[in-house]
């Protein structure tokens, strides 16, 4: 039986040595099980968001510290959210090393850690390879995962709009560690599929479970010591997971599944209704509480949309090049960075329209919607004063200002990211830019 010689003995490889459809492993990966206490607490929750390409600074940064009065032209979709939005200007890309300021923009933003050396060749610098470190994002799903009170049954949903089907560096800002980048899902029916398709899966593997128990009690009596105390394992496997089977039939969702529109596709003219759908989507996981860490990228870095729908055809990155004198190029630039805000502010619209479902106030009140980009300006391919704005709550974070920093490493608001979470890490990503402690944000 070579079940039993399996040398990584856990759920997930016994389950594709059952030959069970590939669709059904994510859904094993965190069944839930039902608690009452943790149900009644109100979640954190964060999404990252990421748009290419740099800002516009003069019609993107307030003007002056301090409470937010009106907002300039990018940033005044989110006026509903004044109050609720805190905008950081002077923090830093400090990574440097190989590859371009795009590729280190962009698969160094989330990890605050070195490219490793590769043959991936960008711009006029040298070439590089994927990131040498985890991202925020999977180390805070990591670690929620670690405690039962706040395990959910992903870890992440990693989502994207219009990310090119390939994979480098300027592709890819999330990483589960060294050399191990995470694709978005830029389809949102894979997306639906994943969250609402495993009942047929709940019943797929009911059906095998049925026949493995039975195959299992047989083989025992043949076996020798050492493979009887495999067996026993793989017995208890069994026993798990029809355990969270009966567990998972009992949930019931705090939100109806949506109904997303048919027939959208995944290219540069369909980003509009994709964007809908998979903030759609993401709403209802929270609602539902199947995670509590998310993100959301829009394209790539030098990613090339052509926005034809607010009347630009020209590709973004192209016209992120041109200098800040081709007033016409300035004006399409800063048409593209509001239509990502305009995204943004529905998001949070939805989530301030839905109520927790222990009736702690709406989704909004504990979740932060961070959005920030791989360059402070595109045409100077500046690692400075990149674009970092906050939206939401749950993190304690005083919120309804603008502060503005000298310099200062990126990685500073990924440790205080991580200890609003309760996840007490001394540093993240290259250490040498953590000597000065977490941002005191509150």
């Amino acid at each position: 039986m070579n079940l039993l010689r399996n040398a990584k003995l856990d759920r997930r490889s016994f389950v594709r040595d059952l030959g069970l459809a590939a669709a059904a492993v994510p859904f094993l990966g965190g069944l839930p099980a039902l608690n009452a206490a943790k149900a009644r607490r109100t979640p954190q929750r964060i999404v990252f968001i990421f748009s290419p390409n740099g800002t516009v600074p003069p019609h993107f940064w307030p003007d002056a510290e301090g409470p937010h009065t009106a907002f300039k032209r990018i940033l005044a979709p989110l006026e509903p959210f004044k109050d609720r939005v805190l905008t950081i200007q002077g923090l830093c890309n400090r990574v440097r090393g190989d590859g371009d300021g795009h590729m280190r923009g962009m698969s160094c933003l989330l990890t605050g850690i070195e490219l490793f050396p590769g043959n991936i060749q960008g711009g006029s610098d040298t070439p590089a390879g994927w990131s040498s470190g985890p991202s925020i994002d999977q180390e805070m799903g990591r670690f929620l995962q670690s405690r039962p009170e706040t395990k959910t049954r992903f870890a992440t949903l990693d989502l994207g709009v219009a990310v090119p089907n390939r994979a480098d560096p300027w592709t890819r800002w999330s990483y589960a560690g060294p050399n191990q980048p995470v694709a978005p899902v830029s389809d949102p029916y894979q997306v639906f599929e994943r969250m609402f398709g495993q009942m047929k899966d709940q019943e797929s593997l009911g059906s095998v479970l049925d026949g493995v128990r039975e195959d299992l009690k047989r083989a025992g009596k043949k076996l020798g010591k050492e493979d009887r105390a495999l067996l026993e394992k793989h017995t208890t496997f069994v026993r798990e997971m029809e355990q969270d089977l009966k567990d998972a039939r009992k949930q019931k969702l705090n939100r109806p599944a949506p109904s997303l529109e048919p027939g959208v596709g995944t290219d540069n003219d369909d980003m509009p209704r994709t964007s809908v759908m998979q903030s759609d989507l993401l709403v209802n996981a929270f609602a539902n509480d199947m995670t509590r860490v998310a993100s959301l990228q829009y394209t790539n870095s030098v990613g090339q949309a052509r926005m034809k729908w607010i009347g630009v055809d020209e590709g973004h990155h192209s016209l992120s090049h041109d200098p800040d004198l081709n007033e016409g190029s300035q004006e399409k630039l800063v048409k593209i960075n509001v239509w990502f805000a305009e995204q943004i502010a529905a998001l949070a619209k939805k989530l301030q329209s839905t109520p927790e479902p222990n009736g702690d106030g709406t989704l909004l009140d504990h979740t932060t919607l961070l959005w920030t980009n791989e360059l402070g300006k595109g045409n100077s391919h500046a690692l400075e004063n990149v674009p970092f704005v906050l939206i939401g709550g749950g993190l304690g974070f005083r919120s309804g200002r603008a502060v503005k920093m000298e310099l200062t490493p990126h990685n500073r608001l990924w440790m205080s990211i991580a200890h609003a979470f309760g996840n007490e890490v001394k540093a993240f990503g290259n250490p040498k830019f953590c000597d000065k402690g977490a941002l005191t944000l509150g």
